[in-house]
């Protein structure tokens, strides 16, 4: 069961999180959108990061995934 569980809850984090990221550079909405830079010049390095709202919203999706498999797993064995 606990394999099982472990992949129901990585697959919704990665199935949901993928399909957000998609749909921001889709449809260009920066709010679901992942940017990534990295500058290193001689007075230091500057990195700067997009939006993770599209995993944050996979983490709580995939949380939820993983209480729902687990209750309706105890459900079914007893």
């Amino acid at each position: 069961m606990k394999a099982k569980s472990f992949l129901v809850t990585f697959l919704s984090l990665v199935l949901t999180t993928g399909v957000l990221y998609a749909i921001g550079h889709m449809f260009t909405i920066p709010f679901f959108m992942f940017h990534h830079e990295f500058t290193h010049d001689s007075n230091g390095f500057t990195l700067s990061s997009g939006s993770f709202v599209p995993l944050l919203i996979g983490l709580i999706v995939s949380f939820f995934a993983e209480k729902i498999y687990v209750y309706k797993y105890r459900q079914k064995m007893g």
